[in-house]
């Protein structure tokens, strides 16, 4: 019988948050896809385009948010940390890879404290979520979510 080797854990995943080097708890990215399918007379026939959006979400320890909260303190204040392009990415020892990149994420603090007197366990950790801003949107393993056709003559900020 043959072994198929390691497989992607949580804890291959190496998160870079612009040039930081993140060390997460948790990390989620989700995609809102907005095709419909169009109608005739009420019946299906084919299907329309819609708007996409993307957000997620990072836990960071007390170590994780020193680390940003530097960036944050050279930026001015929290609120007025650049866009960031996040990367995620884990390698397997037997091969296996995934990457996904999101582009121009903009944070927001969203859970700061999470205090429980109570639990042997070190701080909770904050929760910080991120928007992504950008037309590049996120590639999965190097292939685009949307196509040219779609982001094609979109002006980006700064250009």
């Amino acid at each position: 019988m043959k072994h198929s080797g390691q497989r992607i854990g949580g804890r291959d995943f190496d998160i870079t948050v612009g040039d930081l080097t993140l060390t997460v708890s948790k990390a989620t990215l989700g995609i809102t896809d907005n095709v419909e399918v169009a109608h005739d007379k009420g019946v299906p026939n084919g299907w329309v385009a819609g708007s996409v959006s993307s957000e997620g979400e990072i836990e960071l320890t007390a170590a994780g948010m020193k680390i940003l909260g530097e960036a944050a303190s050279s930026a001015g204040s929290w609120r007025e940390l650049p866009e960031f392009d996040m990367l995620f990415f884990a390698k397997t020892g037997s091969g296996e890879e995934l990457k996904v990149e999101a582009f121009a994420c903009k944070m927001k603090v969203d859970g700061l404290l999470d205090i429980d007197a109570n639990e042997n366990t070190k701080m909770h950790m904050t929760k910080l979520k991120f928007i992504v801003t950008s037309p590049d949107f996120v590639h999965i393993n190097g292939t685009p979510y949307l196509s040219k056709a779609e982001t094609e003559g979109i002006v980006r900020p700064g250009e």
